[in-house]
Order: structure tokens, then sequence, then C-alpha cells
């Protein structure tokens, strides 16, 4: 596959220093700024510039990024793009177009692949185990990458055409009536769509290192503050990864994740359609099927 992974997302929040502070706790590594007024968050593995915050009145994703191999690729989606007619601009290694429903700005650039660093063993002895994680306790978890985001679209169809026509990302799954799941690397997901009255970011979702961080970094987020809490710790049925929903200050969503299926070979996987969302795990909360700031956003899309 010549796309291989989401290099970056930008969100737009109307209270930037509580929604830096809030990523700086859920273990983002702060960068310095490129330009005035914009934050920056990098991770273990994806690299430095990975999450961008800027000032905007509604939160809202303003923007994604891919990573493709070569400029041949931005030559090839530029034409697809084209046949979807949908405009794209290829300047240098990069080309920079707009999802028709959302507004969405999304950029794809020859970026290098990630290369993550090993997992710890799981398979210590159980007194080394219990030694090793006594050790971490105080250590903040640090995501490896950002691993997917979840758009909610007025016109889920055209939007998810826009990605697999255009783009060239392929569907691998679905849960019937509610969301597309597609990819652009081996990860089971990298986008998933899903029909919404507005358009809006559903979560983003980073990958960190295994379960044990999982609920080492939920702890640290929800210490103090017991609102951030959404959903989790749980099983999905669709990618098989372990989750904790968590809400930033802005309203915005955002998973933990470990253990995701891989897709490696495209040629020989079916995609299928769930009728569930969790294999295991608390009765998912409202606020993912319909979040708690639905009327501001509908009233700002206006």
């Amino acid at each position: 596959m010549s796309l291989h992974r989401l290099t970056d997302i930008t969100l737009g929040v109307p209270n930037v220093e509580e929604t830096v502070e809030y990523y700086t706790t859920y273990g983002l590594i702060p960068q310095e700024p490129v330009t005035p007024g914009e934050h920056w968050f990098g991770t273990v593995d994806g690299g430095p510039r990975q999450l961008r915050i800027v000032e905007t009145p509604v939160r809202r994703l303003l923007a994604v990024g891919i990573g493709a191999d070569d400029q041949d690729d931005l030559g090839r989606i530029a034409a697809s793009l084209k046949r979807f007619d949908v405009t794209s601009d290829v300047d240098g290694d990069r080309l920079t177009t707009t999802e028709p429903v959302t507004g969405l700005t999304v950029t794809i650039s020859v970026a290098p692949h990630i290369r993550p660093k090993p997992a710890p063993d799981p398979h210590l002895p159980n007194h080394r185990a219990r030694s090793v994680l006594a050790m971490l306790a105080d250590e903040p978890v640090r995501p490896r990458k950002l691993g997917h985001v979840f758009l909610g679209s007025t016109d889920a169809e055209t939007t998810q055409r826009f990605f697999t026509d255009g783009i060239g990302f392929k569907v691998s799954d679905e849960v019937r009536n509610a969301a597309t799941f597609m990819r652009c690397s081996t990860d089971h997901h990298n986008l998933v769509v899903g029909a919404s009255p507005v358009n809006y970011l559903h979560h983003s979702s980073w990958e960190v290192a295994d379960v044990d961080s999982i609920g080492r970094a939920a702890k640290a987020v929800l210490e103090g503050h017991p609102e951030r809490h959404t959903w989790g710790f749980g099983r999905l049925a669709v990618g098989s990864n372990y989750f904790y929903y968590l809400r930033d200050p802005a309203g915005n969503q955002c998973e933990y994740y470990c253990g995701m299926d891989e897709i490696t070979d495209d040629q020989v996987w079916e995609p299928g359609v769930f009728e569930v969302g969790a294999v295991w795990g608390p009765p998912i909360a409202p606020s993912l099927i319909k979040p708690d700031d639905l009327a501001e956003l509908m009233a700002s899309s206006h």
C-alpha cells in the first residue's frame, strides 16, 4: 500500500490553554510552536508533529495529514480526485485537497514510515513483572502514535467515497447502519466515517504499548477530573483493540488503544458487517452516540 499512516491532525478549540494542558497530561509530547497561536504535540514513534491545536469559536477537526511513499502516489491521487470531481494542489512533496462534505483539509505528503520501538516483554516472570510495574508507576505513559480518527458526516457515503475512490483508503469492516472502518496502513483502521446530523470529530485515537499503559494513562488523565471519563475499559469487536475513551475540555473524545488487528494481505481480507461495537466492557456511553454539545455544533454549522 502506497499510503502508510496518518501523519497529523489539527484541532480547533475555543479553550486553547485548557485543551493544551489536557493533552500534556494525556501524555503527548509538547513541541515548540512553528508559528504564534498554535500548539504542537508529538508521539514516541509518530514524530514531533502529530497534533496541532489552534483557536476556533467551536470545536472542530480542521485538517488531517496522510503519509505516502513517493511523489508518484501524489500524481495518482490527484488523478483519482479529478475523476471524483474534486480539485487538488500539488506543491513539491505535498498534495492538498478538501473533503467536500465536512470541509476538512486533507494533505498527503511524502513521509517516512513509522518504525516502532519494541514493546516490553509481556511474559516476564511474576516477581519481575511486579517490580517492573512498580518502577513504571510514576513515569508518564507516552502514546506511540496517532492511530485513527472518526468523522461524523452529514453525507457519510460521499465522505467515504472521497477517501476510498479519491485518496485510496481501503474498507476494512462496517458496523451496520453506523460506521465504515477504513485503512491507509496495515492497521485495521485509520479512519472511521459515520452518518451524523452535523459534521464533527467523533474521536481521535492514540496507540499505547499495552493494557497496563491504557490503565495507567487513563488514571493520570482522570486524577481530579472524573468528568473526563466517557467509556471503558473494554475490547472492541471491530479491530479487536482494547480501548478507553476520555473527553478533552473542548468536548472532543479521545481514545487510548492497543492490540489492534493488522491487515497484511489486502487480497485475502474480506470486509465484514458487524452488529455491535464491543465484545465486552461497560454499556456504551450515550455521549458517544449523541455528543453532549450536539445542539451547539448544529447551531454553529448554519
